[in-house]
């Protein structure tokens, strides 16, 4: 499973000093099979990573096996907590990842204390669980083995495909405990999708995946976070959207617009000036030196868009207030569902995280 005689050594002239550092470090591994990116493996002290007591969410634990996605997708919030150790939240984000070899054997470590009440845990809150490399290292069988044999309650949010190799052991765990799956699912043009999220299964593949999990009987949610302005916020994409959706067997959605952070918004913006330079008088009238949109987009988004949920028979499930289970509505850390109906996300890594762009080991783009 791993990939012998591929290891490079840490401390060589290539070896990145942030890493080097790691007392966990195992070794440095690439492989034909995923040019261009070298996996970290590190050996975790622990799985389980408690949420802030500050944050408006109905789960209290997190479980991330990565560090680090190839989904690459431009605008993603989780960019920043690269630069802890030292990586930059652009082109680092997507080709060095921390892989935590051992994490089913921390968890069940976690799980196996007298402390641990079985609250409610949610994987993909920072990176995708089932992105490419999961294909190999094959983590997600043990972790989700180990929630279940514990009686532990849990929540997954993936844009990859490869969620459907793991629903005939879902569906098992299902009888032992809560499971709550979603699909991030927010860009309907092909050609789009493929341009911002170069490294993720296709819109169609991702349908396909609600479709399966739904004939397995599961609720399935889809995350249409984050809505592009002027590019995927018109009726006509977002009701196009929604309709496959719901064809595709989706019981909710959820949305939010689109945010940009300091280390996410200086990689979006370079690749709008890129690929629709024309958008980015109207982006830097938008954002501004904000993270948000402004109230009066959110609100007319809104507006827009809840008519279309509704009409689509794709409103939100309640929660259960019995398990804690957000019923695949929201398994992404927030900070509070603003009065237009969104939830505004964060996270703990993108706190606090306010670095120039002569720390992020990158040429400095044009900002808005």
């Amino acid at each position: 499973m791993r990939w012998e005689g591929q290891a490079i050594a840490t401390e060589s002239a290539e070896a990145l000093p942030g890493l080097a550092r790691l007392n966990n470090l195992v070794r440095s591994v690439r492989t034909p099979e995923f040019e261009g990116v070298t996996f970290h493996e590190v050996l975790a002290k622990s799985a389980l990573n408690k949420v802030g007591q500050s944050s408006a969410v109905p789960f209290t634990w997190t479980i991330n096996p990565y560090r680090g996605c190839t989904h690459a997708c431009v605008y993603c919030f989780a960019r920043p907590s690269h630069q802890y150790l030292e990586l930059d939240a652009g082109k680092d984000f997507d080709s060095q990842l921390i892989v935590k070899v051992n994490i089913v054997e921390a968890l069940r470590q976690d799980l196996a204390k007298r402390s641990w009440t079985r609250e409610h845990v949610a994987l993909g809150t920072n990176t995708d669980p089932y992105q490419r490399a999961e294909g190999r290292y094959r983590l997600m069988p043990g972790i989700i083995d180990a929630l279940a044999d514990s009686g532990t309650p849990f929540s997954i949010l993936t844009k990859g495909s490869l969620l459907r190799r793991d629903l005939p052991r879902l569906t098992d765990a299902r009888a032992s405990v809560p499971v709550d799956l979603a699909l991030s699912i927010a860009i309907a043009d092909d050609d789009l999708q493929q341009s911002i999220e170069p490294g993720t299964p296709t819109t169609q593949a991702r349908l396909a995946t609600v479709t399966a999990a739904a004939e397995a009987g599961f609720d399935v949610a889809v995350f249409m976070m984050p809505i592009l302005p002027f590019l995927t916020d018109s009726e006509e994409h977002l009701d196009g959207a929604l309709r496959r959706i719901k064809e595709a067997g989706a019981t909710s959605v959820t949305y939010t617009a689109l945010h940009l952070r300091p280390g996410v918004k200086e990689w979006y913006a370079r690749w709008l000036n890129t690929h629709r330079p024309d958008l980015t008088p109207r982006y830097r009238e938008l954002y501004g030196d904000g993270a948000y949109a402004p109230k009066e987009y959110r609100r007319a988004l809104a507006d827009r868009l809840r008519p279309l949920i509704r009409a689509h028979g794709l409103e939100r499930a309640p929660e259960d207030p019995n398990t804690g289970s957000m019923g695949s509505t929201q398994p992404r850390r927030v900070d509070a569902r603003d009065r237009d109906g969104e939830w505004r996300t964060t996270s703990a890594a993108m706190q606090g995280s306010r670095a120039n762009l002569a720390e992020l080991n990158q040429p400095e783009p044009t900002l808005f």
